[in-house]
């Protein structure tokens, strides 16, 4: 992979891990080359996994095993867009029951502490309804949410 632009992700020694799980989680996702390290290092040592060449939906990524010094943390995530109910519970479950957790308004992180926000086009609709009531109904409801519920985001839209 030779990008012009990728993102970085520091992982403590799973990076081939959790790059496995996007490719297998998110669709046009896959992963690309592991390199090992040509010698020690910090973290590891010679031979162990590096760096993981990934693309998770059509983004690509680098996962770097640099150690434990640096966590992810909310103020990076990946914003996922999805169409329906189905594809929303399927990812937000995918996430949050391989040992992932919970957050507010559609938010959730991996075991690896990636944030991701999991938001249906229907909300993304409904907090920008050109009717100002409806979209903070829409956005109030969203407030009271973990995984959001399109059918509740609707609801309250239309009052």
């Amino acid at each position: 992979m030779v990008s012009k632009n990728t993102i970085c992700l520091w992982y403590d020694r799973d990076a081939l891990d959790a790059a496995k799980f996007y490719a297998e989680t998110f669709p046009d996702s896959s992963v690309g080359a592991v390199h090992r390290a040509p010698g020690d290092y910090p973290s590891g040592k010679q031979g162990d996994v590096l760096t993981v060449e990934f693309t998770v939906m059509g983004v690509p990524c680098l996962g770097l095993n640099g150690g434990p010094v640096f966590k992810h943390s909310e103020a990076f995530s990946f914003q996922v867009a999805t169409d329906d109910q189905a594809e929303t519970d399927r990812l937000w479950n995918a996430i949050v029951g391989n040992g992932g957790q919970e957050s507010e308004c559609g938010w959730c992180k991996d075991k690896w502490g990636l944030s991701w926000q999991i938001t249906p086009r229907a909300l993304i609709a409904a907090i920008a309804d050109p009717d100002p009531a409806a979209a903070k109904r829409a956005f109030e409801a969203m407030m009271e949410m973990r995984k959001i519920d399109i059918a509740t985001i609707e609801a309250a839209r239309r009052g």
